[in-house]
């Protein structure tokens, strides 16, 4: 099993914790936000060395047709509306493709996983200091 996955695994408990309200999981989630950032950025970084690209999103404006509605007002004074086809811009989102620089990208997952590693150990810290702090009753 990859050393990632191991610690990913190891670690899951926590994580499960941080997405619910008591004290104690609160505390949890509150210290070990940046072990959390780290993590997921470390695994985009392998995901790109191990696709050999990175993904990005942009959003594109783009028209299409529709049907528009128009209320005018006829010699009584009554509201009349009318439908006709017209053009409507919409807003889309689009992933693509970006080339990666294979040996940053080695550095970048280097410096993540040092910073992960150093993370982990105060990470472990704080969740038996909020486990110590906010004792939980079954």
């Amino acid at each position: 099993m990859r050393r990632n996955t191991t610690l990913a695994l190891c670690l899951a408990p926590v994580l499960a914790l941080a997405a619910c309200g008591t004290p104690q999981e609160r505390c949890i989630s509150r210290n070990t936000s940046e072990f959390r950032t780290v993590s997921s950025l470390l695994a985009d970084v392998e995901g790109n060395l191990s696709r050999g690209y990175a993904w990005e999103e942009r959003q594109v404006v783009r028209t299409r047709f529709a049907q528009c509605e128009t209320v005018t007002r006829d010699r009584e004074g009554r509201a009349v509306v009318s439908t006709y086809g017209c053009w409507r811009d919409y807003v889309d989102s689009e992933r693509y493709r970006v080339p990666i620089d294979p040996v940053a990208e080695a550095r970048k997952r280097d410096g993540l996983v040092a910073r992960r590693d150093a993370l982990s150990r105060s990470a472990q810290a704080a969740v038996t200091a909020c486990r110590a702090a906010y004792p939980e009753t079954g």
